[in-house]
């Protein structure tokens, strides 16, 4: 019987936006270039911060000088598309791998499919939304749901994906929304209506890790090695930021 392959699971870190996007780069150059096995992560942006599509251009003048508990709120670009996603109350997952075959939905969704199964586990159903017409025009990512983004019951939307493919390998990652404050929403976000995550109260941050990375280790058919940067990797990853 063929063994399964091992993927690494990098543990929860807490770190500034910028390194962040730097540590998901650098893991799928990484990947492409066969020096890297397939990675699952999770992390929180600290500070909190405002994520910008890879392409986007426009947003308000005034997000550079927004503040959180007098915290400046960091400006950030992502390696992936899509628009602006507010990183605060959130939990950020990515996936790191290749072999995946079919069209960029295709494989969003055989991904998608483990924060399906792990959400399940933890009593929350998760639907794919529907692609609103204010999608082009609207810089709030979660202010629409698309077909690769994951919704409640109620149609609030829970999870945020975006992909880069380059070569054979992808960067999946995504923001779970758990506390998001409504207050600072509005600050960002203007007017747009904020709508409330009701999630269960006893979920903590570790057990949400721990019934995504179950899924994902069914769902994926592998076998999951725990293994923290090392000092040259950071050293790495540090010289790759954006």
């Amino acid at each position: 019987m063929p063994s399964k392959q091992v993927w690494r699971l990098i543990p929860l870190l807490e770190a500034a936006g910028n390194v962040q996007m730097a540590i998901d780069s650098w893991l799928l150059e990484q990947h492409q270039s066969g020096k890297h096995p397939p990675t699952l992560r999770f992390y929180i942006w600290s500070p909190p911060a405002i994520s910008l599509g890879y392409h986007q251009r426009q947003y308000p003048e005034y997000w550079q000088n927004l503040t959180w508990q007098s915290e400046k709120l960091a400006l950030v670009r992502r390696p992936t598309g899509g628009r602006a996603v507010l990183h605060q109350g959130d939990l950020t997952y990515a996936v790191v791998t290749s072999g995946f075959i079919g069209s960029r939905l295709q494989v969003y969704e055989k991904i998608c499919e483990f924060l399906i199964q792990g959400w399940r586990s933890l009593g929350v159903e998760l639907h794919y939304g529907t692609e609103g017409r204010g999608y082009i025009h609207n810089p709030n990512c979660f202010g629409t749901a698309t077909s690769a983004d994951l919704v409640l019951s109620d149609g609030a939307k829970l999870i945020g994906s975006a992909q880069l493919r380059r070569g054979g390998g992808i960067l999946q990652h995504g923001s779970m929304r758990l506390q998001p404050d409504a207050e600072l929403f509005a600050q960002v976000f203007g007017g747009e209506s904020f709508t409330n995550v009701e999630l269960p109260q006893s979920l903590t941050v570790e057990k949400i890790i721990a019934a995504l990375v179950a899924a994902a280790i069914h769902c994926f058919d592998m076998q999951i090695e725990l293994q923290p940067l090392s000092p040259s990797e950071w050293q790495a990853i540090l010289a790759h930021q954006y």
